[in-house]
């Protein structure tokens, strides 16, 4: 538990707390991340691919694409949490 500590201290900006969940769709698993405390209401989905144009089938749950949105990535979230963004930018 102390390294755990430790290593919490060493962290930029504030902790990220979200649960995980495997999703498997049409010969893929999807990595779905449900957000809570300061990013809740976010929920993101990520699919590795074996290269950039493998194809896969989207889900009808699946939201627009935001991979090459830096807001989205985990240091910006702990810097800037979903909580705080404008309600134009939760779309």
């Amino acid at each position: 538990m102390a390294d755990a500590e430790a290593l919490l201290a060493l962290c930029v900006g504030g902790r990220i707390d979200k649960v995980r969940h495997y999703v498997e769709h049409a010969g893929h698993t999807w990595e779905v991340d449900e957000f809570a405390g300061d990013n809740a209401g976010l929920v993101v989905a990520e699919l590795e691919l074996g290269s950039a144009d493998e194809a896969f089938e989207r889900p009808s749950w699946l939201g627009r694409e935001v991979t090459e949105e830096l807001r989205y990535y985990n240091l910006a979230l702990a810097e800037r949490p979903y909580s705080r963004w404008r309600a134009e930018e939760q779309v």
